[in-house]
């Protein structure tokens, strides 16, 4: 094999292509990883543009085989390693080709295809530079080609829309400068190592090797073997004394952290925890020849894991004002704040600050995570702010101070008071953050009326509870039509409302409460030890008025909790942040769907004649074609605000697979809901099978109401239609699980691993009171074998050869629903399908096994 290090630019020009073959998996990178690349990316084209000489930044290594060469054809590689690398770049030039035309720049275009993407004197199949696996070939070659069905759903389009949608908010932040520097980054600033095989290798087994090579080590192991390399006289007593209890306490994992963190805390705020080994071996290399001033680093770093700990586990910090926020911080989840904690802990054990005062900046970042998170601001740059803040630190003044100042910078996004009460207002709490975050945020407002008897919250079991419920009956709506202005339906003001936070509370009893009318709501919300249920017991009924004043409220006691940055004040022309969601929701949208004015206006909190106003007067909103009325008919006032285009939005969602009446309405099929578009843009939608599953006594009682719902909503022969499908589902050694919120939803499982090793899968979820079955694509496609999007593609073709049942392929990776009418009508066809799951799930099992 010969390997050497390359540039993207340099692997791929010339007349060849990469082939993926057949024995690959398929592409599979999701937003995680994207948006580390994206990170990494705009980090060097910063550099870039600040005139900097970046270094390049390693990707990893891509493992090619010679392929077979035609008389006058193109040079073939075979992609043994690597495909994955490989394949996301190619997507991302083919959006920023995509973003030159889009914005004008036609030379720019033409460069970027010809150089990176396309054979141009080839036809066919060799026109490609990469042709991936069959599975992704048409997905690729779409976006690669132009095509309408560009962008789809699946990864492959998910991956072309992540890049549109990033270049196109990076330049509306940036400048078109921006967006010069990224082509520059991605063509000469990212390294890869390019492994070549020779003629006669079996790639093959190459590929095995590779993929099956056991458990490697880790960036701690290394560290490790170097640092005792560099102790042969005092080795064995620093590892006894002092490395082997810093592991032993901690763990492989959070070893691993403390290493990278001391990194960061030390000023190296772009070390990454993939290179943490290499960084630490520069750093401890000044010590090669200094055993004493060796063991000293390592000491420090033992230091340093003492205080890791307390923040990992709070109980062991001796301050209880420190203990209190960093508990909080614990609760709240995730490390964001680890390197500005452990550096403020640093000082506060050095004698540099007072815990009071460690506290007090703590709790400015409490604030400053908790205000983003209500407001929705996008988390992307989170981690580099923390990861610099022990750096950039203002050292002559108090660390709550110089905390407070820091994360003021109007870069940084702290929102101020003005912002917090209007996201409170307009914005969906219910889809904002992470459940856990959610529940706390509601847990704080409750604890901070100091009752004399505060509820235990770790022994009560408490949930989010919708008071205008989520699917009311009519009499809810009959109670909002009295509100409604500027021609608002009830149902766009219901939507418009249900998920702020002036609706929502904790609630033990959201079976009791269920869709029941006010006044019975008012009983259970009266007798509840909550300060906040008895607020709303008091109101004499629950609609809009209702709902704004509490929100006002509880504005006034959010800000109280949690204080503003300095200088909390909204800067004039400063762009509202729902605009920023609204292009994101656009962009993210797979072919072949469209959304209306009120869903987008449910998404980012505002009235949908304010998403049309918008979307009326901004050039540049790509997507903006798909927004329709809720009827699926194109508004009368669209008007293209780009150049001289002439085709109409039906013409091009037509061309992508969306079909329409003859009254010119789109086919509800492919029409994406708030709901939808907010998982598309990764918010954690709540979802009653994400929860741990209820205990069997639980499990009893909601299989009751479950039922019980079902008689008392709908029909007779759909509610026998619905049990005959869940006793053949039982024959398939299927069981249920249920849900726990208002509506008792049902499962049909199916567990083909083992009880300690569970793997679960279920095909959908079913809703007794709103009728309508869910087909749970957005859980199955992290589940073999239905990760693998031909084995989805069956089931979605299946099902749409039931009558009554057309889902769109664009919701792929989402949870598209049919009416529970159809187990009533087709019976017969619904258990077919059933078993036919049943029966790939136990192919699967033995495959595995």
């Amino acid at each position: 094999m010969r390997a050497q290090e390359i540039t993207f630019l340099n692997l791929v020009q010339g007349e060849k292509q990469f082939q993926v073959p057949l024995y690959q998996r398929t592409y599979s990178w999701e937003r995680p990883q994207l948006q580390q690349l994206w990170d990494d990316v705009s980090e060097l084209a910063e550099q870039h543009l600040d005139g900097a000489s970046p270094t390049a930044h390693f990707l990893g290594s891509v493992v090619l085989a010679p392929g077979h060469i035609q008389a006058g054809g193109v040079q073939r590689w075979l992609v043994v390693d690597g495909q994955q690398r490989l394949t996301t770049l190619m997507l991302a030039f083919t959006a920023l080709r995509d973003h030159y035309k889009n914005t004008g720049a036609g030379t720019a275009a033409d460069r970027v295809h010809r150089q990176m993407l396309v054979n141009e004197f080839h036809e066919g199949l060799d026109h490609y530079r990469l042709l991936p696996t069959q599975a992704d070939r048409d997905a690729y070659t779409a976006c690669v080609g132009s095509s309408p069905k560009a962008g789809g759903a699946g990864n492959i389009g998910t991956a072309y829309r992540f890049f549109l949608g990033a270049l196109a908010e990076s330049e509306e932040e940036n400048g078109g400068k921006w967006v010069t520097a990224v082509e520059t980054v991605l063509k000469s600033l990212l390294s890869i190592v390019e492994i070549t095989a020779q003629a006669g290798d079996n790639v093959y087994r190459i590929f095995e090797s590779i993929n099956n090579t056991g458990v490697g080590l880790s960036q701690s192991d290394l560290l490790r073997n170097y640092v005792f390399s560099l102790l042969p006289k005092r080795g064995e007593r620093v590892y006894h004394e002092l490395w082997l209890p810093m592991q032993q306490d901690l763990g492989p994992r959070n070893l691993e952290l403390l290493v990278w963190l001391d990194l960061v805390v030390r000023g190296h705020g772009k070390a990454k925890q993939s290179e943490i080994y290499r960084e630490q071996q520069k750093r401890l290399d000044a010590f090669k020849s200094d055993e004493e001033a060796l063991q000293q680093e390592i000491a420090l770093l033992a230091e340093r894991g003492g205080r890791l700990l307390r923040i990992l586990e709070p109980e062991r910090e001796s301050s209880a004002a420190l203990h209190g926020v960093l508990e909080r911080l614990r609760a709240w989840g995730g490390q964001t704040h680890y390197p500005l904690a452990l550096h403020l802990l640093d000082l506060v054990d050095g004698g540099q600050a007072t815990a009071e005062e460690a506290a007090e900046a703590l709790g400015y970042v409490e604030s400053y995570l908790v205000r983003r998170m209500i407001c929705q601001v996008p988390t992307n740059n989170l981690n580099r702010i923390f990861m610099d803040a022990p750096r950039e630190l203002e050292t002559d003044r108090s660390p709550a101070e110089a905390v407070r100042r820091l994360l003021s910078g109007r870069r940084r996004k702290w929102p101020s008071d003005e912002d917090l009460r209007e996201a409170i207002r307009t914005k969906p709490f219910y889809w904002s953050g992470r459940s856990a975050q959610r529940f706390h945020v509601l847990r704080w407002l409750e604890e901070s009326h100091a009752a004399s008897e505060p509820v235990d919250f770790e022994k009560a079991s408490l949930t989010i509870e919708h008071v205008l419920p989520q699917r009311p009956p009519q009499a809810w709506f009959d109670l909002l039509a009295e509100e409604t202005e500027d021609g608002q339906s009830p149902k766009e003001l219901h939507d418009l409302l249900v998920h702020t936070l002036g609706n929502l509370t904790l609630s033990g009893d959201n079976s009791k409460l269920s869709n029941h009318p006010f006044e019975r709501k008012q009983q259970l919300f009266d007798s509840s030890a909550l300060r906040m249920n008895q607020e709303i017991a008091a109101a004499e009924r629950w609609g809009r008025t209702e709902i704004l004043a509490r929100a006002d409220r509880l504005a006034e006691r959010t800000i109280g909790l949690w204080p503003a940055p300095i200088g909390s004040v909204k800067t004039a022309g400063d762009e509202w942040p729902g605009w920023a969601d609204l292009r994101a929701a656009l962009v993210a949208m797979p072919s072949g769907t469209w959304t209306s004015y009120s869903d987008v206006a449910e998404l980012i909190g505002l009235h949908a004649r304010g998403v049309g106003n918008h979307l009326s007067t901004k050039a540049g909103v790509i997507g903006a074609y798909r927004v329709l009325n809720s009827d699926g008919r194109v508004s009368s006032d669209f008007r293209w605000l780009d150049g001289d285009r002439t085709e109409t939005p039906r013409e091009l969602l037509e061309d992508e697979g969306v079909p329409f009446d003859e009254a010119g309405r789109a086919h509800r099929s492919c029409r994406l809901t708030a709901t939808e578009l907010a998982t598309l843009l990764g918010r954690d939608i709540p979802a009653d099978r994400l929860h741990d599953p209820l205990p069997d006594t639980e499990n009893a009682a909601a299989a009751e109401r479950f039922r019980a719902q079902l008689a008392e909503n709908q029909a007779g022969a759909v509610a026998e239609g619905v049990l005959t499908a869940l006793r053949f589902w039982e024959r398939q050694d299927g069981h249920f699980d249920y849900g726990r919120s208002e509506e008792t939803s049902c499962f049909p499982m199916l567990n083909t691993g083992t009880p300690s090793q569970p793997h679960l899968l279920w095909p959908l979820a079913l809703y007794p009171v709103s009728g309508t079955a869910e087909v749970v694509f957005q859980y199955l496609k992290d589940r073999s074998p239905f990760d693998d999007t031909e084995v989805r593609q069956e089931l979605l073709r299946r099902l749409n050869e039931i009558d009554g049942i057309d889902l769109a392929e664009a919701k792929l990776e989402l949870r598209p629903s049919f009416p529970l009418q159809v187990f009533a009508d087709h019976p017969e066809e619904v258990c077919a399908v059933l078993e036919w799951f049943a029966l790939t799930a136990a192919l699967d099992l033995a495959q595995r096994a």
